[in-house]
């Protein structure tokens, strides 16, 4: 599984981000289907918006992908302390190329697993993950190590698919989109979220749009 996660983002990084950023024709379509017409750049703003541009913590960020939606965000993040972790070498190349000419002091990444995060407990004061619950193959452990990493009264941000939302995103996520290795079942549904989110946490904003669930919720 590990292999084919990392194959697959190899062979789409030379369109991976039109496709998230819905920058051509062919991925206004596939956000139509999978996505039910959802703007990914609207929801990865408000995502994004809920983290103040003064803000002077510690931020994990992973997956960062090619950093698309992020680097201009952490342009004005001048104070916080970030680091950027993804699993694929190949996104992990392009986001540090970005941050390379956005000269970024302050941001440094890394290659790694969520399921297994090189940090002490409660090193962070932020974890931001977006478009990446739907990937990883042990969500238990993604969920265990961001908790584990967070430290109390921290927010986690997130965006990704849910399933149940949307019967066509439902079959593309389970066919296309799990055979090509860009999402990796089983898929939580907006109830298994809640269930993942309620035990450790107080949820803050969570608001599903078409088969994309994006929330903020603050560690007790």
């Amino acid at each position: 599984m590990a292999d084919k996660i990392k194959s697959s983002y190899k062979f789409s990084k030379s369109f991976y981000d039109d496709a998230i950023t819905q920058g051509k024709w062919w991925s206004r379509i596939y956000f139509k289907l999978l996505w039910g017409g959802v703007d990914d750049n609207e929801i990865a703003r408000r995502v994004l918006g809920w983290i103040p541009d003064d803000f002077k913590g510690r931020l994990l960020d992973v997956p960062v992908g090619t950093a698309v939606f992020t680097v201009e965000k952490y342009k004005h993040m001048t104070q916080a302390d970030i680091t950027c972790v993804d699993y694929s070498s190949d996104m992990l190349e392009r986001a540090e190329e970005r941050f390379r000419e956005a000269g970024l002091p302050h941001v440094r990444t890394m290659q790694g697993d969520v399921g297994a995060l090189p940090f002490k407990d409660e090193t962070f004061d932020k974890v931001l993950c977006m478009n990446g619950l739907h990937v990883f193959p042990d969500k238990e452990k993604a969920y265990d190590e961001i908790l584990r990493t967070l430290r109390p009264g921290g927010e986690l941000l997130a965006c990704f698919y849910i399933a149940g939302e949307q019967k066509i995103a439902d079959w593309l996520a389970n066919t296309v989109m799990t055979r090509m290795g860009w999402f990796t079942p089983p898929f939580d549904t907006a109830s298994d979220v809640r269930c993942r989110l309620e035990p450790h946490y107080d949820i803050l904003d969570f608001h599903i749009e078409g088969a994309m669930l994006y929330f903020r919720a603050k560690k007790r």
